[in-house]
């Protein structure tokens, strides 16, 4: 297990996480994350820390409103949030990683079909 960095776009919404060099990442078509182009990579809530800006996440829900999109106050950018898909790790924005690990597969899943 490696340690990880990432966060927004303007840099207040820190996080730091523990992942293998060599991942498996999803693809969604839901309405959401096909807009976004979101690259999910899963992580367990208990390899995941917060280090900076958690009073600035603002959490949106829509549907089932079981997911918790959390996105910046201040530029906006969802870096991480809680799945449905996935209700004992956070989803992280791979794209939002400062060097990232690699990805090994890429699982495309049919979330606007599927839930």
């Amino acid at each position: 297990m490696k340690e990880y960095f990432g966060g927004c776009h303007c840099g207040k919404v820190k996080y730091k996480f523990s992942s293998n060099d060599s991942v498996e990442i999803w693809k969604c078509n839901c309405s959401i994350c096909k807009m976004s182009d979101y690259e999910h990579l899963f992580i367990h809530h208990n390899d995941f820390q917060i280090l900076e800006g958690d009073n600035l996440l603002n959490e949106y829900s829509f549907g089932a409103k079981k997911a918790k999109h959390l996105f910046c106050k201040n530029c906006g950018i969802k870096s991480f949030y809680q799945p449905r898909s996935h209700p004992d790790s956070y989803s992280i924005n791979l794209r939002c990683v400062e060097e990232p690990p690699e990805v090994k597969n890429v699982v495309y899943f049919d979330g606007k079909n599927e839930y």
